[in-house]
């Protein structure tokens, strides 16, 4: 079975030509020729059958043959927004995964204990491309880059909003308990069971060294509730990913 080639072109509709880092792998590793057909994705939710009509030098033309709209995976728009680790290698990693799995957006946060305060999406977004070619999906997630915590927090989302943290719920709310009547979850409820298929979902991870309390306070304050992503304790990046995955599920088309 011949293997079919995806390409990302976000200007499809308007230019038919394709961005000069896909030409030059169409051309250059790939090898392809004018008549050759091709596959291309805006990554707004629309698939192209090409025929390419000009491959010269770094410049590769096509006409649409196909315009085929590409219904989504799942409902709602799901978003994941956590503090980047200090090696940004996980990160990329996550956001290959995450995109292969199926989300909407993905915003960092810089919060009180972050490892990151900077991080530079150019190369993040190319991998979003790259997964989400090789994943053969129509939608690129929208990617912000970082953003302080407390202001974030603070802006409306038209949906349900959770933040994932490691404390105990009596120690948020300032409560005493003796150390033995504390829950391996925290007290806090299991994220796949909070979720609801018909509302949109924000998830919040922290940094390695978790949110601050008070950041968590802050975040109950605007609207957060407090969840658990299972009784493991995980790292930022797969963290994240449990929370993507289990947004996905709840949200899956089947």
């Amino acid at each position: 079975m011949k293997e079919i080639r995806f390409f990302y072109a976000p200007d499809v509709a308007a230019d038919a030509e394709l961005p000069a880092d896909e030409a030059a792998h169409c051309l250059r590793v790939l090898r392809l020729q004018a008549g050759d057909e091709i596959r291309l994705t805006d990554g707004k939710g629309m698939f192209y059958k090409a025929e390419i009509t000009t491959a010269t030098g770094k410049r590769c033309l096509f006409k649409v043959l196909e315009a085929v709209p590409h219904p989504k995976e799942w409902s709602g728009h799901l978003h994941l927004a956590l503090a980047p680790t200090k090696n940004m290698d996980r990160i990329e990693w996550l956001a290959e995964k995450a995109t292969e799995i199926g989300f909407d957006e993905l915003t960092f946060l810089d919060c009180r204990y972050s490892e990151r305060k900077v991080v530079k999406t150019e190369r993040i977004d190319k991998i979003l491309v790259s997964a989400m070619k090789q994943s053969h999906k129509a939608r690129k997630p929208l990617l912000n880059g970082m953003e302080d915590f407390k202001h974030f927090v603070a802006r409306p989302f038209a949906g349900q909003k959770f933040i994932a943290h490691c404390y105990d719920e009596a120690d948020v709310a300032g409560v005493a308990k003796a150390s033995e009547d504390k829950a391996m979850d925290g007290g806090k409820p299991f994220l796949l069971d909070e979720l609801d298929a018909g509302q949109d979902a924000l998830v919040l991870v922290g940094p390695e060294g978790d949110f601050s309390i008070d950041e968590v306070r802050l975040a109950q304050a605007h609207g957060f509730r407090s969840v658990s992503l299972g009784r493991s304790r995980l790292r930022t990046e797969t963290a994240a990913l449990v929370a993507v995955h289990l947004m996905h599920i709840r949200h899956a088309r089947m």
